[in-house]
């Protein structure tokens, strides 16, 4: 079940608790960004989510700093997270797979967590990795995700001290970890309703777009490949030529686009609910105004090469 929680009030908590020194170390990422960045503002406007998603960067410091965060949210209060599989806390010969992330309510509600997250390795190809944090009550987990690393591209600042996501770096990222639409689903149900979470995925793509406005989305295709080449120098033109096929199949399909609506108007369209033609509609213009342009963008980078 998800939570009704306002963007501002849970930064302010989560600035207020965790160390000052840890604040430029820490990116906020997922839904909670991007209702921060649309509506942070507006305290009658909430956003529904179970976790708060915290990057920790950069990831050569992200232990320390996943163990300095997590031992100070939990002297001032906030508890674990015991509901699910994988909630003990492990020991020294846990495999790093089967360790707890880091997910903890804050005081007196279990409605939402804090989770800690980090980067990916470069070269590490699989989908999740764990890095071990060392507790007084255990051993648990730091996981960071393939194509996760656009969150952290020129993260915005807050006037709390914290930093977040992109909503453009938001999407990117979405497009690239979602390729293909796969099968496996969320772990709660929507709606009554098994959702794919890729499906989950590329329809808070179309909802970001959908906030950002046509505007904003036309500045896209600089910002990604800029992003791109920076993040996967080597590799991005395939990246690039890639990006929209997961959403190409997305809006192909009416029960996964059905999906990605509900997820959308129980989430950061709840304010403002669309129907399925209407977010194939914004899939479309995405499309055209951004995918292709960073696909023809891609093509020419990959002539350039070859001359070289």
């Amino acid at each position: 079940m998800t939570a009704a929680v306002s963007p501002r009030a849970v930064l302010e908590m989560v600035a207020a608790t965790v160390p000052p020194e840890c604040h430029e170390q820490i990116i906020i990422i997922g839904s909670l960004a991007a209702g921060y960045h649309f509506f942070g503002q507006d305290e009658t406007r909430q956003v529904r989510t179970k976790d708060i998603d915290c990057m920790l960067v950069p990831r050569v410091t992200a232990v320390r700093t996943g163990e300095t965060v997590a031992e100070r949210l939990l002297a001032a209060g906030w508890s674990p997270r015991t509901d699910g599989i994988h909630c003990d806390p492990g020991t020294p010969s846990t495999p790093d797979d089967d360790l707890p992330a880091v997910r903890l309510h804050p005081p007196d509600q279990t409605e939402w967590y804090i989770e800690l997250l980090t980067i990916h390795e470069p070269d590490d190809e699989r989908d999740r990795s764990w890095a071990r944090l060392k507790l007084p009550s255990g051993h648990f987990g730091l996981p960071s995700f393939r194509f996760l690393d656009p969150v952290t591209h020129e993260p915005l600042s807050t006037d709390l001290g914290l930093c977040y996501a992109r909503p453009e770096m938001l999407a990117l990222s979405n497009l690239l970890r979602n390729p293909v639409i796969r099968p496996d689903t969320m772990d709660a149900l929507v709606e009554g309703r098994a959702i794919k979470r890729s499906n989950k995925d590329l329809g808070r793509v179309l909802a970001i777009a959908r906030l950002s406005g046509d505007d904003q989305t036309a500045e896209w295709p600089q910002a990604w490949e800029e992003a791109l080449v920076a993040l996967y120098e080597s590799r991005w033109v395939d990246l690039a030529l890639g990006s929209g096929s997961g959403l190409r199949s997305l809006l192909g399909s009416g029960p996964d686009l059905d999906e990605a609506v509900i997820t959308n108007n129980t989430g950061l369209l709840s304010s403002d609910p669309v129907s399925r033609e209407q977010l194939r509609l914004t899939g479309e213009r995405l499309i055209h105004d951004v995918v292709e342009p960073l696909r023809q963008a891609a093509k020419a980078g990959k002539r350039t090469h070859r001359r070289k």
